[in-house]
């Protein structure tokens, strides 16, 4: 008996099915398979919104600027610009050691409240963790001692105390709460800028092996004992060669939900500078990135201290995020004043900023607000 050949309809039905399926395999969701309603839709939306501009933020931008400190309403950006910032920054260091206060001082209840504040007005919240030596708690990210990883793993004593770091931070982050009682969604971004060597977890000081073991168990810990299900965790290098230097040290895609590094512009009298050709160059890396294993990419730290170019927001930031695909970029804080990342009003960049402002793929607040990042995706 002959057998009838397909016909078109039935071929295209069956193309229609498998494009469907391959879709919904790809279609853009947490690594925590119990993150929160809202967690889910930040994430879909971060992805989504990627595609419009990159955000713009600002580290501790809510809590003090070059000159104030704790002033409600008050932005070194919002100052100049007349917008907030899209995405807030903070740090986590000292929490864990039982402090009121991090380690640039602020206290840990007024954090909480304003990222409350920027949940609220539809910003993004993003927190590193500048943690102690769990294995020698009176020494910082930035006392460099070889092995703490290892010796973490072979030290009962060591990993009851990390153990009970991660409940504090998972107490913290389990009581960031929206108006109507829902858990805020956060980006986390632990054990960053691993391929240099300045802090404890770096390159130098521990095994590939090591850094990953270290990562998964504490992405574990948080995700199964503590249940905390609103957190994006970000994989957030410093500079890196080439995509395999920066997957070197990768924890696998089930334990990353963004991608990103940290770069800092301080260019030397007499040397050329090459920081934007070669920061952009790790911007396509890290797109490549994010592409194949379908994350979203982040600039999760850049600056020039206290700015002295006068142009170097539309000259040097602009070539680097323009048409990046990044979800973000933050700037590092204000702190004093000779240690600031964004302009204030007077300080001599401030103009250029605006430009950077005003360009159409730059997202600050009010865009961003709009875009209703906590809700289910939208549809345009």
């Amino acid at each position: 008996m002959q057998r009838k050949r397909p016909s078109v309809t039935y071929l295209i039905c069956c193309l229609l099915v498998l494009l469907l399926v391959v879709s919904g395999k790809a279609q853009v969701r947490p690594v925590n398979p119990k993150a929160t309603p809202e967690t889910k839709n930040l994430y879909a939306n971060l992805k989504r919104l990627s595609q419009k501009g990159v955000m713009f933020g600002h580290q501790d931008d809510l809590a003090y600027g070059v000159g104030w400190a704790y002033e409600p309403g008050s932005s070194d950006v919002k100052a100049v610009t007349g917008e907030y910032p899209a995405v807030f920054g903070w740090d986590l260091g000292e929490l864990e050691m039982g402090k009121q206060a991090n380690l640039d001082e602020v206290p840990f209840d007024k954090m909480k409240a304003m990222a409350q504040q920027a949940y609220t007005m539809g910003g993004l919240n993003t927190f590193s963790w500048h943690l102690h030596n769990p294995v020698e708690p009176a020494k910082t990210s930035w006392d460099k001692v070889d092995s703490t990883i290892k010796q973490l793993f072979s030290d009962k004593k060591a990993m009851k105390r990390y153990k009970s770091w991660l409940g504090t931070l998972a107490t913290f982050m389990k009581s960031l709460k929206g108006p109507d009682g829902e858990l805020i969604p956060v980006v986390f971004r632990p054990f960053h800028e691993h391929t240099g060597s300045w802090f404890w977890w770096g390159r130098d000081h521990c095994t590939p092996e090591e850094y990953i073991k270290l990562w998964r168990f504490t992405i574990d810990y948080l995700r199964k004992e503590e249940k905390v299900n609103n957190l994006l965790i970000a994989y957030s290098t410093d500079r890196f060669n080439s995509k395999e230097d920066y997957l070197e040290r990768y924890p696998g895609d089930d334990y990353v939900d963004m991608v990103g590094f940290d770069i800092y512009h301080r260019p030397q009298p007499g040397v050329a500078d090459s920081f934007v050709p070669d920061t952009r160059r790790m911007v396509e890396t890290l797109r490549e990135i994010g592409q194949e294993k379908n994350k979203v990419w982040a600039l999760t730290e850049t600056g020039l201290e206290m700015i002295p170019d006068e142009n170097w927001w539309t000259e040097t930031l602009l070539p680097i995020v323009k048409d990046s695909g990044l979800s973000y970029v933050l700037l590092w804080r204000n702190g004093r004043p000779d240690h600031y990342y964004a302009p204030y009003p007077g300080q001599k960049s401030a103009s250029n900023f605006i430009e950077l402002y005003r360009q159409p793929n730059i997202l600050f607040l009010n865009d961003v607000a709009e875009e209703q990042l906590y809700k289910p995706l939208k549809s345009n």
